[in-house]
């Protein structure tokens, strides 16, 4: 799918018709995990200066079996960084497909919650809450949403972002 076609640029476009002063950067890298965020982070805040981050990274930690603490003491530490600039976050939870178990899935997906609990952010419910299980708005991989399905995330995206802005 064309990133042109995403729920980002979905948003940016939205943000351009609601005449708002806030513009979107897409810094988001295909497959990469809180590791590469966390590389990643202090660059894109000194660069751009943000007043919010959308945090949505760990999926494909979960999809390695990466350890969920090390993923949410990740997050955490991006959630750190933002806030010691003054930045709002905004974390979008993931799920991982059940056949990972069912520990290691309710450990994945409860530490979205509980990072948002403890480093007192908002975060948004598994994005694709209303997309996942419908054969028809998901790619052949059955992992990643296709294009039928960025207005619905947009649509959940914004219900949490818009009080942030």
């Amino acid at each position: 799918m064309d990133v042109q076609n995403g729920w980002v640029a979905l948003l940016a476009d939205k943000l351009k018709t609601e005449n708002s002063a806030y513009r979107i950067r897409n810094e988001s890298i295909s497959g990469d995990t809180s590791a590469g965020g966390i590389a990643r982070v202090d660059g894109i805040l000194q660069r751009y200066q943000p007043s919010i981050i959308i945090l949505e990274l760990g999926a494909n930690d979960g999809l390695r079996g990466f350890p969920t603490k090390k993923i949410k003491a990740n997050l955490q530490e991006i959630v750190r960084r933002a806030q010691q600039q003054n930045v709002k976050v905004l974390l979008l939870s993931m799920r991982i497909p059940p056949n990972y178990g069912r520990r290691y899935t309710q450990m994945f997906y409860q530490l979205y919650p509980d990072l948002a609990t403890e480093m007192q952010i908002p975060f948004v419910p598994f994005i694709l809450e209303d997309v996942a299980l419908r054969e028809k708005l998901m790619q052949h991989d059955g992992l990643h949403p296709n294009e039928l399905a960025q207005k619905m995330i947009l649509g959940k995206v914004w219900e949490y972002l818009k009080p942030l802005l």
